[in-house]
């Protein structure tokens, strides 16, 4: 796709912004941010068009440091204030204790315990008081998001709105908008790393392989979600 027919996508995700704002009819509103180079498009946007929104990340412990580097990028090129949440210390020190730092290869169960302490509970609490979220999620991304919608009603956060604006954008879209505007984004991408998650769960991918093959790669395609966006 070239440069003039990404373009013309833009005004797309920024009406499903604008909308989603106003739906949520507040501005209590939070992107979530793991630093992917969709969010950091997201949150390019946001600073354009959206100044009020605030920002939040995430930090299970075991990022990549080249993660870390986008987030102090952020930091330099926005002046960006990002609130971090972590997981809860007594349900991580009981997991680990318990089953050892590895229990999330064993089976879904496990990697499903080890997401709901080392992120889907901080979401919860990052989503407390919420009117809405942001996020960078795209359905072309895996066959679990598919059905996404650029605006949602998250029921499993108490029904507040859920904004998606990238839903329908491509690879080629992404990464031309990124090059464009030239945003920083994390290294792994260069090494074979399209979605990039926890160190341990997370892997380069092989050619031919879909762009969240890399995420626990050792689980089936319909798997491969955290919790972050039950359904």
């Amino acid at each position: 796709m070239n440069a003039t027919s990404q373009e013309q996508n833009q005004p797309t995700a920024e009406k499903i912004l604008e909308q989603g704002i106003i739906k949520a009819g507040s501005q209590n509103i939070a992107m979530a941010c793991s630093f992917s180079v969709e969010d950091l498009i997201v949150i390019d946007l946001l600073r354009k068009h959206a100044s009020d929104v605030k920002f939040f990340a995430l930090d299970t412990g075991r990022l990549h440091e080249e993660t870390y580097e986008v987030a102090e990028a952020l930091l330099q090129k926005y002046q960006l204030a990002i609130e971090w949440y972590l997981p809860q210390t007594e349900a991580l020190q009981n997991l680990e204790r318990e089953k050892g730092l590895f229990s999330f290869r064993e089976n879904v169960g496990n990697r499903l315990e080890c997401c709901h302490i080392r992120k889907v509970e901080p979401l919860s609490r990052a989503l407390k008081g919420r009117a809405g979220w942001i996020t960078g999620q795209r359905r072309a991304q895996s066959a679990t998001r598919v059905e996404l919608a650029g605006i949602e009603v998250d029921a499993a956060h108490g029904g507040i709105i859920k904004i998606n604006p990238l839903i329908d954008w491509s690879d080629a879209q992404v990464w031309a908008y990124a090059t464009e505007h030239r945003l920083p984004f994390n290294q792994l991408h260069e090494q074979g790393y399209p979605s990039i998650g926890c160190a341990p769960c997370t892997r380069a991918i092989k050619p031919g392989e879909g762009i969240r093959a890399g995420r626990w790669w050792w689980e089936n395609p319909e798997n491969k979600e955290c919790g972050l966006h039950r359904r």
